[in-house]
Parts: C-alpha cells; sequence; structure tokens
C-alpha cells in the first residue's frame, strides 16, 4: 500500500508512519522541513517538503496514495486561528478530488460537533464538514480527547504559584485525556485495515479522569502531595496567557474551548459513545511531567 502522512515532524504522525512502515508499506511523510523528517527517512519513508497551505504541492503528493493521513498543523502566528484550521480542511479537500484519493483519515478532535464556540476545534468542525463533501470516499475523523501533554504547560505556574488549573473544572471519571501513542496506533489500524466506509467518526481516550485527580497525581509525582487545581475565570486565564507570550487571538481561542470543557459541552457527543480506552493512563503520563517539570 502506498500512504502519505502529513504533520510527519508531529508525535503522532511520526508514530503512525513507524507503524506503517514496520508494516512493510510504502511511506510518504510530508513536512515543511528536511531535517525534521531524517528520523523517518533513515527508515525507508519518502519525504515531500512543501506547506499544506500550497494546494499545487498538495496534488501532486497526494496523487497515487491508497490512503492518506491529513491533519492542520499548529499556527501561533494566525491571525485567525479557526480561519487557518478551516482553510487547511479545503486545501485537503481540493487536493484529495484533484488526485483521486479513495481512503482518508482525517485527525480531528473531540468536540468537532460543535460548529461555534469549543476555541480552535470549531476550526475541525468546519475541516470534517469541508472533507465530507468529497463524493465516493471513504472519511474516518478521528476525536482524540484532551492530551496529556497539554499539562506541561501549567509547569512554571506550578513553580511559581505552588498550583495547577486552568478556566474549567471538571468531576471525577468526566475528563477523557490521551496520549498521543495511542492516537497513533488508532490511526494504524485504521489505515492498514481500510475498514471505514462513507463518513465517520472515531473518538479516542486513554483514561477518564478529573482536574482535583489530576492535580493529585501529578502533585504526588513532583513531591507536591497537597497540589490543588484551581478553576481560574476567564479573565484570569486570558491574562495568564497573555502573560505567557500567546498571541491574543490564540489565547481567547483557548479561552473559548476552557468554557466548553467546562460546560461539558465539548464532552457531550464522546458520552454518548463506548469508547475503549487506550493503553497510556494518567499515572504513566504523571512520570513524564515529573521528568519535564525536573529538567525545567
Amino acid at each position: 500500500m502506498n500512504y502519505v502522512i502529513t504533520g510527519a515532524a508531529g508525535h503522532i504522525s511520526h508514530a503512525l508512519t513507524q507503524h506503517l512502515l514496520n508494516a512493510g508499506h510504502s511511506v510518504t511523510v510530508v513536512g515543511r522541513q528536511q531535517k525534521n523528517l531524517q528520523s523517518l527517512t533513515g527508515k525507508g519513508a519518502k519525504a515531500a517538503i512543501g506547506s499544506v497551505e500550497d494546494v499545487s504541492f498538495l496534488k501532486k503528493i497526494f496523487t497515487g496514495a491508497d490512503a492518506v493521513y491529513t491533519m492542520s498543523p499548529p499556527n501561533f502566528g494566525a491571525a485567525d486561528m479557526k480561519g487557518f484550521i478551516a482553510q487547511t480542511g479545503k486545501n485537503y479537500t481540493e487536493a484529495l478530488k484533484a488526485a483521486g484519493v479513495k481512503n482518508v483519515v482525517n485527525l480531528s478532535s473531540v468536540g468537532a460537533h460543535m460548529p461555534t464556540g469549543c476555541g480552535p476545534v470549531s476550526g475541525l468542525y468546519q475541516t470534517e464538514q469541508s472533507l465530507n463533501s468529497l463524493p465516493g470516499v471513504n472519511i474516518l475523523h478521528l476525536r482524540p480527547s484532551y492530551f496529556y501533554q497539554n499539562l506541561l504547560a501549567n509547569i512554571g505556574l506550578i513553580k511559581q504559584a505552588g498550583i495547577i488549573g486552568g478556566n474549567f473544572s471538571i468531576p471525577d471519571g468526566k475528563f477523557p485525556i490521551v496520549d498521543p501513542s495511542d492516537i497513533a496506533t488508532v490511526a494504524a489500524d485504521a489505515l492498514l485495515k481500510l475498514d471505514f466506509t462513507g463518513t465517520s467518526h472515531r473518538y479516542i481516550a486513554g483514561d477518564e479522569v478529573g482536574t482535583d485527580k489530576i492535580a493529585a497525581v501529578l502533585g504526588k509525582a513532583i513531591g507536591k502531595p497537597d497540589l490543588q487545581w484551581v478553576k481560574f475565570s476567564d479573565e484570569q486565564a486570558l491574562a495568564g496567557m497573555l502573560q505567557a507570550g500567546l498571541p491574543q487571538t490564540i489565547a481567547e481561542n483557548y479561552v473559548e474551548m476552557g468554557q466548553a470543557m467546562d460546560s461539558g459541552k465539548m464532552f457531550e457527543e464522546y458520552r454518548k459513545q463506548v469508547v475503549k480506552l487506550g493503553k497510556v493512563k494518567l499515572e504513566d503520563f504523571a512520570k513524564e511531567f515529573a521528568s519535564a517539570y525536573k529538567a525545567s
């Protein structure tokens, strides 16, 4: 099989590519810089250097692929974060149609059922809708939950103020969270089997926890057993992100996503599904968090 994997310098795409290479398939990895793909090209992947903003490039790279994995790379310099994500989806849609690709696994997110009110994830809603317009193409949208690694952004707050938090607070067992390795495993399984038809979505989580439990488990791992999760106001959260150096529009999007998490709207469709949890649990991630905390 001939696969094309976008965003191959990222954690999910990198691990996904390794799964496909290990299975003996031909894989073309897409990225902006050759040096970031060397660990994969050294294992047999073919590199395609270019931008997802270049539709002509995408058409060329997608031609001849049996299946394509699409994702919207982060762009913290975008004036309109949702708009950039939505436009990337349109670029993929145009290129996939022109190239005649029949199978697509797209990285979306929990909350992508929300057209508005979910920060950057509402841009992924638009991407899903765009891809779904492709006639005769099998499309599987992966909707992973909140990434463990997002919690690493709290290290500075813990060291400076002795707390962890955000503009959301979620009860125990109601907060799905996941590691990129579990997402890559699901993506690889889908691409290897190609057993999805029409347009569909699949939720992915590794554990279901709560914000108080996150504080307790991470606190124990770093030697701060009394660490508490603090729910900030939207204004406090915005000010903190701006102080940390995030651009205004990006910070506003993340505040909006926090609102969707706090209200439960972001997870309402997830909770209607029966989701088989992955391998990486909160206690496993706590080891990674402790290492990053020590090194910072």
